[in-house]
């Protein structure tokens, strides 16, 4: 008999492969009526179907149209990261006349470094011009040492190779690494400063009940001087208003240890907060939570009605408290798998959540306490420069920060199958990152963007990019009005912010943790 099967040859093989695949097409599956249709062949449907968006983002899409990140703007991160010749030749094959593009306004005679500048000696040193806490007078005020900084990312969303790649990263550059609502993981602890960011699941300080555990925030920041501030998350830009589920079957006890839940139990994090309900209470917990640990406290955002946000706002008048930073995701999405109709269509997209939320603040005097962080694919000099002409004060990056360690925008996030190893648990895909090598990136990255934002700012005849203000760029608006000015089109002007110099700042920040 074995004689007999070893003398049938290969093909033979493969036609009763196929003759079973087919008997099954025709006789067992019935939920795929192509299959059952046309058996065998059917099957190549559902393949290429698999594999379309690598084919056209290889084979069939142009340089500049894909989303979210076209091929030129990856191919960007990845030359910076890398220290790579990141230029371009023979002029821009952007459309510059299409809707909503960036012109950023030169001065004929560009800003000319002093002798013995800062930034002579390091061209990408470009500190925050405003401190964290500063108005509120909190214990320990932060300034970051850098205006580009690594956005909320969980651990658990993220691997751990990735989670310590961008920590290291940070610190490399000076930067600083916000948690995101998954906890205080040890892969956080490598060095870089640390935003400690909790939502409605509190995960990390999560009490029994599953809310808002006071104690364990404050032993969390006595135990970890690394967390220099912490952030509230009210809504994300992949989903506001939106909570989420994480499958019992994804607690590992590594994680439930580092989130304060139980291994192998669903875990629901709720729309909204347990520790507030109204926007007074939120005010109450800013200040308590301040008052608790000494530290800075903030709130992120996406932006849709603004009613609750005035209200904050008129708070803030009343009783001279309030937030020390907003974080304004943009509600295109993000990191965060969502349904399509939230990451389509609910909350405003960043320059128009932004812009209203601003002169919310703006018209009560209330720019000037607050450091305004902007989220929303701004990891590029050009439309860094328009959101600090808006006032936007650091940049906050995250798929950016993904692809400077080696993301290819593959958009299976969601499914644990990411190839690089970078938004999965699986641990041969995470085994293909080198820590050390793409922490480098990702500093060299942050690098490369403060060097050539700062080239920009000279370029305009300002010293800091806080210096931009709405007149200094223009955007095209439509075919009979074709370009305006920030504040033509938003209708404001930018707060003035208090800027003595470069020198100055340096005298006065925190780098690597610590005050020079």
């Amino acid at each position: 008999m074995i004689d007999f099967l070893k003398n049938i040859p290969w093909w033979a093989w493969v036609l009763l492969f196929l003759f079973i695949v087919a008997i099954r097409d025709i006789f067992v599956q019935r939920a795929h009526t192509i299959s059952h249709n046309f058996p065998v062949v059917g099957h190549l449907r559902y393949w290429l179907e698999s594999i379309g968006p690598e084919m056209r983002q290889y084979f069939v899409a142009n340089n500049r149209e894909e989303l979210p990140f076209n091929r030129i703007e990856r191919s960007w991160i990845y030359a910076s990261s890398k220290k790579q010749n990141n230029y371009e030749g023979f002029g821009t094959d952007r459309d510059i006349y299409a809707h909503q593009h960036i012109f950023i306004k030169n001065q004929m005679l560009a800003y000319e470094l002093p002798e013995n500048h800062p930034n002579f000696l390091d061209a990408s040193f470009v500190p925050c011009a405003k401190i964290m806490g500063e108005f509120n007078k909190r214990k320990k005020p932060y300034r970051p040492a850098s205006i580009i900084n690594v956005s909320a990312m969980s651990f658990g969303s993220l691997s751990a190779a990735a989670v310590e790649a961008m920590n290291k990263g940070v610190e490399k550059a000076d930067a600083y690494h916000n948690t995101g609502e998954g906890g205080l993981s040890p892969y956080h602890k490598q060095g870089g400063d640390v935003i400690f960011h909790f939502g409605t699941g509190y995960f990390g300080v999560r009490s029994e009940e599953g809310s808002l555990s006071m104690e364990k925030l404050k032993k969390l920041v006595a135990d970890n001087p690394c967390i220099k501030a912490i952030e509230i998350k009210l809504s994300q830009g992949a989903k506001p208003g939106k909570g989420g589920v994480l499958p019992g079957a994804k607690i590992t006890p590594e994680l439930a240890e580092i989130r304060g839940v139980e291994v192998g139990k669903d875990v629901l994090s709720p729309a909204t907060h347990k520790a507030f309900k109204s926007i007074p209470e939120l005010l109450v917990l800013i200040e308590k939570i301040a008052e608790e640990t000494g530290l800075p406290v903030g709130i992120k955002a996406a932006i849709g009605k603004l009613d609750q946000w005035e209200h904050l706002a008129d708070l803030m008048v009343k009783t001279g408290k309030g937030p020390d930073f907003i974080t304004v995701d943009g509600g295109e999405g993000g990191t965060g798998a969502a349904p399509p109709s939230f990451a389509d269509h609910v909350s405003l997209p960043w320059v128009y959540g932004f812009s209203s939320l601003y002169k919310v603040f703006l018209d009560r005097g209330l720019a000037d306490r607050i450091v305004f962080i902007g989220s929303g694919k701004l990891g590029f000099p050009a439309k860094a420069a328009m959101a600090f002409a808006m006032g936007a004060d650091c940049i906050n990056v995250a798929r950016e920060a993904m692809m400077s360690i080696g993301c290819i925008q593959a958009q299976v996030c969601h499914t644990n199958r990411c190839p690089t190893g970078i938004a999965t648990q699986n641990k041969w895909l995470q085994n293909g990152i080198d820590v050390t090598l793409k922490s480098e990136r990702l500093g060299q990255y942050f690098k490369t963007f403060r060097k050539e934002f700062l080239e920009i700012t000279h370029a305009a005849g300002y010293e800091h990019p806080c210096q931009f203000n709405m007149d200094d760029i223009q955007v095209n608006v439509d075919d009979t009005d074709l370009t305006r000015t920030l504040r033509s089109t938003y209708k404001y002007q930018k707060s003035t912010v208090t800027f003595d110099g470069i020198e100055a700042l340096q005298n006065c920040v925190y780098l690597g943790g610590k005050r020079q």
